[in-house]
C-alpha cells in the first residue's frame, strides 16, 4: 500500500473556543517502533474534547489553570480520542500481518504495564488523536474488530464513553439482577451505560430531561425519570427497595441526595461531574450503611478488552445522533455542547480531498 505523505487533519495551536480549532495539511505520521499507522474511518465526539479545548481541567493547587486532560498541553495538538479505522503501516517489530484489519484504538495513556493499570493521559491531549486522516498509537492498545456487526461510525463511539461506562459498572461491581441508577442518561457515557448494564442484566433506572425520555428508553432503561422532577420521589417509586449502584456523571447536588437512596452495602461511583465538582453530604450515610463512594477515570487495559469483546458478539448498538465531514470538525464540536443529541456524534474523515487551512 502506498502512503500519501501528507494529511487533512484539525488542531489547536492553543485553548479557546470553536474557532481555536485549525484545519491543516501536516505530515503523515510515521509508525514508530511497536506502533501501527490507522487509517481513519471514523472519530467520535467527547465532552473532554471540549475541555481540552478550552483547558478547562486545571492543574493540582491551581483549578483556574488552563489545561488539558493531565497537564499543560504541547502545541499543536490534533485532538481526537476515539478512532476506528484500518491498519494502514507497521513500525518495527509489530507484525505486517494486522495491515489491513478493521481496528478500535484504545486510546488511554497508562501508568504501567498490566491489565488494571490506571489512564494517566489520553489521545487528543497527551498525544496526537483522531482528527486526521491517519493516527499512530501503540500496537498492544489496537484491536481486531474485523468481524464485529457494528459499523465504523459505531466503533467509533466505543473507547472513551462506553470505555468510561464499563470502567465504572466494573469499579461499581454491578451483578445480574441489581438496580442501577444511571445520571445523565442522554449523553455518550449514559447511553453506554444503560446499554452495558442492561446487558449484563441490572434493573436500570435513569435520570433524562423530558425531551429525552423516549429515547433513554429505547436505548434499554427499564424506568425513566425527568430529571426537572422531585428525583428521590421518583425513585424511590421506581425502587421502593433502593438502589445498588448508582452510576453518576452528573454529581452537584445528585450525589448528596442520591446517597440515602442506596440499599445497604450500596456503591455510588462518580466519573463526571456537569452539575458542579464541589459536593456536600452527610457521611453517616457512608459508614451506618457501609456505603461506597468511588470515583472512576476511564477503563483500565482489561476493562477495554472486555468492552472488545462484548462489540465483537454485537450485544449491544451504540446509538449515533450525527455525522460530520472532518473540515466541519468545529460545528460539530458546538453541537455536541448545546446538548441537544441523544448518544454520539462522529466526524468522518474523507481521504483524497484538499484542506485548506483557516
Amino acid at each position: 500500500m502506498t502512503l500519501p505523505e501528507s494529511m487533512r487533519a484539525v488542531r489547536i495551536t492553543e485553548h479557546g473556543g470553536p474557532e481555536v480549532l485549525e484545519r491543516a495539511e501536516v505530515p503523515v505520521p510515521v509508525p514508530a517502533a511497536g506502533d501501527v499507522l490507522v487509517e481513519v474511518a471514523a472519530v467520535a465526539l467527547n465532552n473532554t474534547d471540549l475541555w481540552t479545548r478550552e483547558g478547562a481541567y486545571g492543574r493540582p493547587g491551581d483549578p483556574a489553570a488552563r489545561s488539558g486532560w493531565r497537564g499543560p498541553l504541547d502545541f499543536p495538538r490534533i485532538q481526537g480520542a476515539d478512532v476506528a479505522g484500518r491498519v494502514a503501516a507497521v513500525g518495527p517489530g509489530v507484525d505486517a500481518g494486522l495491515v489491513g484489519r478493521r481496528v478500535v484504538v484504545d486510546p488511554a495513556l497508562y501508568d504501567g504495564p498490566g491489565p488494571d493499570a490506571n489512564p494517566v493521559g489520553l489521545m487528543g491531549s497527551e498525544r496526537d488523536g483522531g482528527y486526521a486522516e491517519y493516527v499512530t498509537a501503540p500496537a498492544h492498545q489496537v484491536h481486531d474488530m474485523t468481524d464485529s456487526p457494528l459499523t465504523d461510525e459505531q466503533l467509533a463511539t466505543l473507547p472513551t464513553a462506553y470505555g468510561t461506562a464499563l470502567g465504572m459498572i466494573e469499579r461499581g461491581r454491578l451483578g445480574e439482577g441489581e438496580t442501577v441508577l444511571v445520571s445523565g442518561a442522554s449523553g455518550g457515557v449514559g447511553v453506554a451505560l444503560v446499554q452495558l448494564a442492561r446487558a449484563r442484566g441490572a434493573q436500570v433506572v435513569a435520570l433524562s430531561s423530558g425531551t429525552k425520555i423516549d429515547a433513554v428508553r429505547e436505548a434499554g432503561a427499564h424506568h425513566v425519570l425527568d430529571r426537572a422532577g422531585d428525583v428521590a420521589e421518583q425513585v424511590r417509586a421506581a425502587a421502593p427497595e433502593g438502589i445498588d449502584v448508582g452510576l453518576d456523571v452528573v454529581a452537584g447536588d445528585l450525589l448528596g441526595d442520591g446517597l440515602p437512596l442506596l440499599r445497604e452495602g450500596g456503591r455510588w461511583v462518580v466519573a463526571g461531574a456537569l452539575a458542579g465538582y464541589e459536593v456536600a453530604f452527610d457521611v453517616r450515610r457512608l459508614y451506618l450503611h457501609n456505603a461506597q463512594v468511588i470515583g472512576s477515570a476511564m477503563h483500565t487495559p482489561r476493562h477495554f478488552a472486555l468492552l472488545m469483546e462484548l462489540a465483537r458478539r454485537g450485544d449491544f448498538r451504540p446509538l449515533v445522533a450525527a455525522a460530520f465531514p472532518l473540515d466541519q470538525a468545529a460545528e460539530a464540536q458546538q453541537e455536541l455542547a448545546r446538548r441537544r443529541h441523544v448518544g454520539k456524534i462522529v466526524l468522518r474523515p474523507s481521504p483524497g480531498r484538499a484542506c485548506s487551512a483557516s
